[in-house]
């Protein structure tokens, strides 16, 4: 365990947050807590914004380790993990390929189907060939209730869930903006869980409720709202059936350290799974916190558990 761990073990940690991409703002705040966290309990920690610094400077700086707090592309898609493993600076959480591998909802979504995971009906929207003609025909191939998805943004960035072939055009048409692939996906009416995954454990499930069509960007950051049950209601046979199952997703993508597997459940109880996060937020709002404190971890331990994770790359 993390808390375990002399301090001094972890040398200078370079706390990266920030980036460009459209989860900035999300990374930013999770950054300054983690930061924070590190600091209170005698880390020897710095912020890294690489949006900002040469990442050359983490040398310069005698960082003996990076934990990533990097939402989104540039630093969730394996191509921050492949520049520090040139660099060789040991970093937290999955490696380039998990990264790349859990960014790309439809190649998760074909790896965990290959496998024979349950994970709801699917098509693919290419910017290149898509027609608007198509949007009817899809409509009723996934069941008239469908969401759409940028291939490769978290934090619900350009998602959309629709009823009509004219609302899938425009969506469609919307989430090109932040991808030239889009993943179109049967909707599951049920409710939402989370499954955090932390150093080869599941955490306790959290259950989601909202008022908004589905868990979007205001519900996970903006509104008070949102309801969050930890654990998530379930029987304590349900829990553990959905605890195996994201750990195996979890690993199916090659992923380590820690991160989340979100899923629906059908009302016939079946669970589908939707995508793996391997740098969740850990805001106020975050739902990795929760869990962990739900599972007797503190904010404070919980950051120590993260960075603990780099240290399987030393």
């Amino acid at each position: 365990m993390a808390e375990q761990v002399n301090p001094q073990k972890f040398g200078r940690v370079a706390v990266m947050f920030g980036g460009d991409s459209a989860e900035r703002a999300v990374s930013l705040n999770s950054g300054k807590a983690v930061l924070n966290a590190l600091l209170r309990q005698g880390i020897d920690a710095f912020a890294f914004d690489p949006a900002e610094r040469q990442l050359t400077e983490l040398v310069d700086e005698k960082a003996d380790r990076v934990l990533i707090m990097l939402h989104g592309r540039g630093g969730e898609d394996g191509a921050m993990q492949g520049a520090l493993q040139h660099l060789k600076i040991p970093y937290t959480g999955s490696g380039v390929l998990g990264s790349a591998l859990a960014m790309d909802k439809i190649h998760t979504k074909q790896i965990w189907q290959c496998l024979g995971l349950s994970t709801a009906k699917y098509q693919i929207a290419d910017k290149s060939d898509f027609e608007a003609g198509s949007c009817g025909a899809i409509m009723m191939e996934l069941g008239n209730e469908v969401m759409v998805k940028p291939a490769r943004e978290g934090s619900s960035i350009g998602m959309a869930r629709v009823t009509s072939a004219k609302q899938l055009e425009t969506a469609v048409q919307d989430a090109f903006q932040y991808d030239n692939q889009v993943l179109l996906e049967q909707y599951i009416d049920g409710p939402e869980f989370t499954v955090s995954v932390l150093q080869g454990r599941a955490l306790p499930s959290i259950r989601m409720s909202t008022p908004h069509t589905f868990y979007d960007y205001a519900a996970k950051y903006q509104d008070d709202t949102t309801v969050y049950q930890c654990p998530g209601g379930l029987s304590e046979d349900k829990e553990a059936e959905l605890a195996a199952l994201s750990l195996r997703a979890f690993n199916a993508l090659s992923c380590s350290g820690w991160g989340r597997i979100d899923v629906m459940q059908a009302a016939d109880g079946t669970f589908y799974l939707l995508e793996a996060n391997t740098v969740p937020g850990m805001t106020e709002k975050s739902l990795v916190p929760k869990a962990a404190k739900v599972a007797g971890l503190s904010f404070d331990e919980l950051t120590l558990e993260i960075l603990a994770t780099s240290l399987s790359s030393d």
